[in-house]
């Protein structure tokens, strides 16, 4: 497998033939795709918050507001 050109014109030139099929793309399979860890921080919110009760979330927002307004004084 061939590297990319580290010269932004030659670069340029070839991200133009991979786009209009004169050339085949060379980076491999597993750098294209993000990897599972990054998926799972990107859902980790919305499921904690799913998880969590009313009151552990109120609880939560009440401990963030007093640590917003002790950051004011």
């Amino acid at each position: 497998m061939a590297k990319r050109p580290r010269d932004p014109v030659q670069l340029a030139k070839q991200v133009f033939d991979i786009a209009i099929g004169e050339a085949e793309d060379t980076v491999s399979e597993s750098k294209r795709h993000t990897s599972p860890k990054r998926k799972g921080g990107i859902k980790g919110g919305k499921a904690r918050a799913k998880s969590l009760t009313p009151a552990e979330r109120a609880d939560i927002a009440r401990t963030a507001a007093q640590a917003r307004w002790k950051k004011t004084n």
